[in-house]
């Protein structure tokens, strides 16, 4: 399958140290297999800056997942309160040290205002059910490929970029 990653550069080598902390599925190597979604990540990124969006484009081979490869990986088909506490784990943490041990995550991507949602939550004004559904990607369900350690980059293979 084909993944894509936006930003504001031609990607040459994915380095996690670069990610950024505090993501839904912990610091790692976001992709889309949307590609209208990476574009409008890559021009948001760009805004205010003299750089220029950036599409980097990955081939993924899912069947390593099955293989035996020796991959950990976590999929959330959906929605749920497992997805809604796994990304609030995540969203905390602000050490380079994960808080899972998964390779690879897929599963749905959360909406912008997932710090607001936390911190309503956190101050219990919200209760969990309340705090799924304002997690919820406002454009339908739109999933995201989470990355995050060397051993699963190996299993991206790049294949072009688009630079506007």
């Amino acid at each position: 399958m084909k993944l894509y990653h936006g930003s504001y550069l031609d990607i040459e080598r994915i380095d996690l140290r670069r990610s950024m902390r505090g993501k839904d599925f912990g610091q790692g190597f976001y992709l889309s297999a949307d590609y209208q979604q990476a574009f409008d990540i890559a021009k948001i990124r760009c805004l205010g800056t003299n750089y220029t969006p950036c599409v980097n484009c990955y081939e993924f081979d899912e069947s390593w997942v099955s293989s035996g490869s020796g991959l950990k990986v976590k999929r959330f088909d959906s929605y749920s309160l497992e997805w809604a506490d796994f990304v609030l784990l995540n969203r905390q943490n602000k050490t380079d040290i994960p808080v899972h041990s998964y390779d690879i995550v897929m599963g749905p991507i959360a909406n912008d205002t997932v710090g607001r949602q936390i911190r309503l939550l956190l101050d219990g004004l919200i209760d969990k059910q309340t705090f799924l559904e304002r997690l919820k990607y406002m454009k339908g369900i739109t999933f995201q490929y989470y990355f995050g350690t060397e051993k699963a980059i190996q299993y991206l293979t790049k294949i072009e970029s688009h630079v506007w």
